[in-house]
């Protein structure tokens, strides 16, 4: 799983390990305080409606803002002081103080259509916090922590903050793959999405390739439930979808033009199993596409941000989460180009191709073939 940005990302600098300075590594600690207290922030006026509410209804005081939301004035108050003495929103000098959000915090924070949109990564996180005593529990014991522990929080967050780029940025990204878009187009192209959690990616690609019929399928029952919710919410491809919830080492045979795997293969305890299922789920001429995260081809310390936020996800979500059911691959988030290339191999696949798709996020595809 992932968080999305459209900006580039830092390149790595000098490791604060490698520096004799106490006051530099003093500081790095410091720096990553301040960015918790954050993202804590965050998670607070998202899920209270606040920021919706400075959107939607312009600036507020303290008072205002509880009325409006059904919340107390006072912590209302602390909220906004903090918001604004940490520069997420502008204060004027009345008599009581209104609190302001710009447009551009109002479409990073509120705008769930636009590809800025990051407020579910606080929430992310967030839902990795409260599991820490069962994370320390794992840790010492080699066990795991279960998708469904992490609850709506992760869930939902992981669902949102890849809708945009699904909606309005997959589409094109297939069709300048003119080998992938055909296999998608041929009459009667039937498509399955395995870990299709929220079911934005089963929408898109239906959206997309309107004469193709979608199959997600989810292990997780609450995911499952959310996928359905959203696909009743677009009828104009509801009828394409059918989602189902199923273990995806159990695909029919060959029954699909094509097998997607959006950001879950890293999750998987079996993923052999898994893509080896996926392979003998394909017509001939059939193909895997695997979207999952584009971090560097090898480990090299210190890494740039992309690096540094992959491994916090797996951190507290993505490998507890696989090791959560035994026996596991225990893959992590960190799943580079090489992991990826030996698991289609013991799956049986002949070839791995990385798809010229590029500034698609943080994500990389590869498309998994016979031949």
């Amino acid at each position: 799983m992932t968080a999305m940005s459209t900006s580039t990302p830092e390149q790595p600098s000098l490791s604060v390990a490698e520096t004799d300075s106490v006051d530099a590594y003093a500081q790095r600690i410091v720096d990553a305080a301040l960015g918790a207290i954050d993202v804590f922030a965050i998670y607070l006026g998202d899920r209270l409606g606040w920021y919706r509410s400075l959107a939607s209804n312009g600036p507020a005081t303290a008072d205002e803002l509880a009325a409006r939301t059904g919340t107390h004035p006072r912590y209302a108050r602390e909220w906004l002081e903090q918001q604004a003495v940490t520069g997420l929103l502008s204060v004027d000098h009345d008599e009581p103080p209104h609190f302001t959000l710009s447009p551009a915090g109002a479409e990073v924070l509120t705008d769930e259509r636009s590809l800025a949109y990051l407020t579910p990564l606080p929430r992310l996180l967030t839902s990795g916090a409260v599991q820490m005593p069962a994370l320390l529990e794992a840790y010492r014991t080699g066990g795991g922590v279960g998708w469904a522990r992490y609850g709506s929080d992760a869930r939902e967050s992981q669902s949102d903050v890849n809708r945009p780029w699904f909606e309005l940025a997959l589409p094109g990204a297939l069709q300048s793959v003119p080998e992938v878009d055909d296999l998608l187009r041929a009459p009667g192209a039937a498509i399955a999405d395995i870990g299709c959690g929220g079911g934005w990616s089963t929408i898109a690609l239906a959206r997309a390739y309107p004469n193709a019929t979608l199959h997600g399928f989810d292990i997780d029952s609450a995911s499952v439930e959310l996928a359905r919710s959203n696909i009743s919410s677009e009828p104009d491809v509801a009828q394409q979808i059918t989602i189902t919830e199923a273990d995806a080492t159990g695909l029919p045979e060959s029954a699909f033009h094509a097998v997607f795997a959006f950001e879950c293969i890293h999750d998987m305890p079996r993923p052999v199993q898994v893509l080896a299922a996926a392979r003998r789920a394909l017509v001939p001429g059939g193909a895997v596409i695997v979207m999952d995260e584009a971090v560097g081809e090898e480990f090299t310390a210190p890494g740039d941000d992309v690096e540094r936020l992959m491994y916090g996800y797996s951190l507290t979500v993505c490998l507890p989460d696989g090791m959560s059911h035994q026996p596991s691959a225990g893959t992590g988030t960190v799943m580079r180009p090489a992991i990826l290339r030996k698991y289609a191999q013991e799956a049986g696949f002949a070839r791995m191709d990385i798809l010229p798709i590029e500034d698609f996020s943080f994500f990389r595809f590869y498309r998994l073939s016979e031949g």
